[in-house]
This record gives C-alpha cells, sequence and structure tokens, in this order.
C-alpha cells in the first residue's frame, strides 16, 4: 500500500465546488489501494486578500504578526475539504503545522522546513484516515507561526512525502511543466519529465509552477514529482533524476523568464577585497538574493559592480550601500530588465549554445546589458521590450 502525497493549489480549491471534486478524487484514490496525505492551498486569491488586509490596517505589518494572518487561509481549505470527505462517507482528520509538528527555521515570510514529526501523520495513517495538511506554513524554535514563501505548499507537501517515503503529485491550473511560458509562447511543447536540476534553474530563474525549495527537497531526498491539471486525466510532468536520455536528448531543455528583477550598478567603488566583500555579507545578511554580478576591471584602484536583486527588495539594499559607500560612489538603478535564460542537461555535453543565442541576439538587434552562465544555463539580462521577441527567436531555433 502507497502513501500518496497530494497537493491543490489555490486555484483548484478556489470554490467549494472544486472543493468537493477534490474530495471524490482523493477518496477514489484511498479506495484503490493507497493511503492519502493531501496538502492544500488557501482558496484561490485569500492570501492576497490578507495581505490587503494587513496594508489596510498599517503600511508595515509586523512580520511575526502577518505570517500568523497568513497561514489562516490554508487552516480554511484543510477544514474544509476535511468536511467534504466526511460528508461523503470517508474519515479524514486536517492539521495545522503545529499539530504535526512541522519545524522550520529562518526568517518570517520565507522560512526553511527543518523536520516534520510524522508520528501523528503516521498514526492517523495507520487508523485508516484521510489527511489534510494546511502548507505553507511552519513553527520555529520560539513557537511562532511562520511561512515558506510564496508557492511554499509545494514545498510541504515534498517533504511530508520524503518523510512518510511516499510519492508526490503536486495538482495545479496547469497540465504539466512546458519547455517556454505558453502565454510567451504558443508553440511550446509540454514535457514528458524534466530532470531536478532543470527543473531547479527554471523555477529559480522565473517559471512559476514549482517552488524552487520543493525541487531542492525533491532532488535531495530522490523523491519524484509528478506535477499535473487538477481532477483531470491528461497526462502531466515527471521531475526527477538526471538520465543518459534527457543528456543526449537536446541542448537546451527550457526557456525561463523574470520581470521582477533590477540591475544596481556601484561605480567608482573602492576595489580593496576587504571593503568589497563587507558590502555583499551585509546584503546576505537581510537575506536579499544576489543573482547576476559583474564587475570592471580595476583603474587606480576603482571598479564598478553591477548585480540583480529582487525588486521588491530594492529599498533594503540601497540602505544597505549608504553604509559602504562614500560620497564619491554612484550607485545607479536599472529597472528596464528582464531576466532570460536558457537551461538544459544537455550544455554539459554540448559545446557552441551560447555562441548560437549570442549570434540569434546579434542578428536580431536585442542588446545583452548582464550575463551569467553555470553548467546548465545561460543568463541574460535584455530590455522588457524585447523579451517576447527574444523568447519566440530562441524558442523556434532550439525547437522548444
Amino acid at each position: 500500500m502507497a502513501i500518496v502525497v497530494q497537493k491543490y493549489g489555490g486555484s483548484s480549491v478556489s470554490t467549494v465546488e472544486k472543493i468537493k471534486n477534490i474530495a471524490k478524487t482523493v477518496i477514489d484514490r484511498k479506495k484503490s489501494g493507497n493511503s492519502m496525505v493531501v496538502v492544500v492551498s488557501a482558496m484561490g486569491d485569500t492570501t492576497d486578500e490578507l495581505i490587503d488586509l494587513a496594508n489596510q490596517v498599517t503600511d508595515n505589518p509586523d512580520k511575526r504578526e502577518l505570517d500568523a494572518l497568513l497561514s489562516t487561509g490554508e487552516m480554511r481549505s484543510a477544514a474544509l475539504l476535511a468536511m467534504a470527505i466526511k460528508a461523503s462517507g470517508e474519515d479524514a482528520i486536517s492539521y495545522t503545522a503545529y499539530q504535526i509538528g512541522i519545524k522550520t527555521s529562518g526568517q518570517y515570510g520565507k522560512s526553511l522546513i527543518e523536520d516534520i514529526n510524522k508520528d501523528r501523520l503516521k498514526k492517523s495513517i495507520d487508523d485508516g484516515k484521510i489527511i489534510i495538511v494546511a502548507g505553507f506554513q511552519g513553527i520555529n524554535e520560539e513557537g511562532n507561526i511562520t511561512t515558506l514563501g510564496r508557492g511554499g505548499s509545494d514545498t510541504t507537501a515534498v517533504a511530508i512525502a520524503a518523510k512518510l517515503d511516499g510519492v508526490c503529485e503536486i495538482y495545479t491550473d496547469v497540465d504539466g511543466i512546458y519547455s517556454v511560458d505558453p502565454r510567451e509562447y504558443k508553440k511550446a511543447r509540454k514535457l514528458d519529465e524534466i530532470d531536478y536540476e532543470e527543473m531547479l534553474e527554471l523555477s529559480s530563474l522565473g517559471a512559476q509552477v514549482m517552488h524552487p525549495r520543493s525541487i531542492e527537497l525533491g532532488q535531495k531526498y530522490n523523491i519524484p514529482i509528478y506535477v499535473g491539471l487538477s481532477n483531470s486525466k491528461i497526462k502531466g510532468t515527471i521531475i526527477k533524476g538526471e538520465s543518459n536520455m534527457n543528456m543526449e536528448n537536446k541542448p537546451v531543455t527550457g526557456v525561463a523568464t523574470s520581470d521582477d528583477d533590477v540591475a544596481v550598478t556601484i561605480k567608482n567603488i573602492n576595489g580593496e577585497i576587504n571593503l568589497i566583500s563587507n558590502l555583499f555579507e551585509s546584503i546576505a545578511s537581510k537575506k536579499i538574493n544576489i543573482d547576476m554580478i559583474s564587475q570592471t576591471a580595476p583603474i587606480d584602484d576603482k571598479i564598478n559592480i553591477s548585480f540583480t536583486i529582487p525588486k521588491l527588495e530594492l529599498d533594503e539594499c540601497l540602505n544597505i550601500l549608504k553604509d559602504h559607500c562614500n560620497v564619491k560612489t554612484q550607485v545607479d538603478v536599472d529597472e528596464d530588465i528582464t531576466k532570460f535564460s536558457i537551461v538544459g542537461i544537455g550544455m554539459k555535453t554540448t559545446s557552441g549554445v551560447a555562441a548560437k543565442m549570442f549570434k540569434l541576439f546579434r542578428e536580431n538587434n536585442i542588446q545583452v546589458k548582464m550575463i551569467t552562465t553555470s553548467e546548465i544555463r545561460v543568463t541574460c539580462a535584455i530590455k522588457h521590450e524585447d523579451k517576447l521577441r527574444t523568447v519566440k527567436i530562441v524558442a523556434k531555433e532550439f525547437n522548444l
């Protein structure tokens, strides 16, 4: 008898009718011989509505209290689904993070799961109950509610599957993972499978189907993750370990874009390594995620440094820079950027992929502002206005 951990996103539980349909689906899977654990997100736009409520109270909501408020959305979904299952004649029980000991660490709003006490889950499974868990939340060392960040219910589901030695299925409003966002490229192909490493890169670079932390956990504990459309028989996509077939197929698996970043350039800063190190340590201490970094060669011991950060963290970053830069240092902010990335395991064994992409950029007059690479990806900062044109050109060239 397999333990199946399913996760249903906000759009999947947005109405009472949808919750009732999920209840029927979960009951059918149980009757086929599986033990069922279901992780749910908040209904529809509930999280956004709760954030709006908080902002009506104050322009700067306390982060502890905001997490306590946001966690109620998932609790409501879990209780409603448990009610729907019980009303259909099956035994079910809903749990909050506190009740099953989901221990977290880190900052409010983006904490990490450290451990899960599986005892209560195992007992409920042994008792034949369908378990419904409120996703997106945990309890820190001080006993306070924390949230895992947007998409954190994915992480809850994968963590529980790892803890219970189960399989993980993520159900949402899309029928799988595509090589390119279909809203940006109508001819995008749906992938039957994708490697953890590729999916992690795509998720981190802007593809919003999966939460990056959930992919990290799946890879760490070798938990295959199925992504598919809620209450549908359409075949989805499996995220799993690397295979030779993937590597020998084509060099580029997918494209990701993100409009959520800004480029910060510090001009005429002293190039002394300790100063640069202290600067980036201060930024990191505030959990500000720096992605792309470039530096000019020293001239009279002065350098220029450029890096990208999330737009939402710009003000905090600029405040840090004030403490590290002297009056002669100029700080420029470029908000007109889109991060454009190609990703593929096949790049490990195929040369000339970046050269081909930059040739396309040159032929189509697409300006590249910054570049960063890894073994399996190439990321460029380009102008917003060039995004859709770049997606179409690159997707067509690499048959995505």
